[in-house]
This record gives C-alpha cells, sequence and structure tokens, in this order.
C-alpha cells in the first residue's frame, strides 16, 4: 500500500468531523507568530501580485514537488491559497510525501485580508 493510499484511508468520517486536518482564521489568529507553524501560500504568482502575506513562504501549487526540500519537517504546515480546493490538494500532496503535520487553511482569502486591518491587527 502506497503511503498516498494510507493518507486516503484516513480519511474517513471521523477524521473530517474532528477538523484536525483544518486550522480556520480563528485559529490562524491563535498560532500567528509561533514558530511551529510554518504557513504555505500555494497561490500562483500572479495571484500573489494582489495581495501578498508577509507571514507566509510562497511557493505556487505547480512548484510544489520541486521545491519540497524548501519545506520544514519539524512544523506544522498550514496551506492556503485562494480556493480550499488547491489547500486540499497540497495537503493531501504532502501527507502523501511523509508530513505528519499538515494542515489547509478554511478561510477564503477575503476573510485572510479582513484580519489585517488596523481594528483585528490590534486586538492580535
Amino acid at each position: 500500500m502506497s503511503t498516498l493510499d494510507q493518507v486516503l484511508e484516513e480519511m474517513d468520517f471521523d477524521f473530517l468531523g474532528t477538523g484536525d486536518h483544518a486550522m480556520s482564521v480563528d485559529g490562524l489568529r491563535k498560532v500567528l507568530g509561533n514558530d511551529h507553524f510554518f504557513f504555505l501560500d500555494i497561490r500562483t504568482n500572479q495571484e500573489l501580485v494582489y495581495a501578498a502575506f508577509p507571514f507566509a513562504t510562497h511557493i505556487p501549487l505547480d512548484e510544489l514537488p520541486r521545491r519540497i526540500e524548501e519545506l520544514p519537517t519539524d512544523k506544522c504546515i498550514v496551506a492556503f491559497c485562494s480556493s480550499i480546493f488547491r489547500g486540499a490538494v497540497a495537503y493531501t500532496y504532502l501527507r502523501g510525501r511523509g508530513f505528519d503535520e499538515v494542515k489547509g487553511l478554511t478561510a477564503s482569502i477575503e476573510e485572510l485580508v479582513k484580519i489585517f486591518k488596523p481594528g483585528p491587527l490590534a486586538k492580535m
């Protein structure tokens, strides 16, 4: 059985129900600045031009296979993009490649941008 097969078999009702594979905007707020979390922006280069997130490392999803060595193996990787679909692809890919601690951000880019306005940012 391949590692990807094992990852998919883990994705049963109980796994999905716990939400351990995901992180919300509130979860991001709580861990931002915690060195154990590595935020991975997998949007395209074209998307990055319109909204950049300095707390994240940018590696477009299509470059992830050839840049995999840039990712830490001792941190929780939180993948995000403008579509939750690509985040799910990155989650599954990273788990299939042997990364144990991976989460997908369940927020849209719009939600993410909102927390970096002066009011919400001051509360963090």
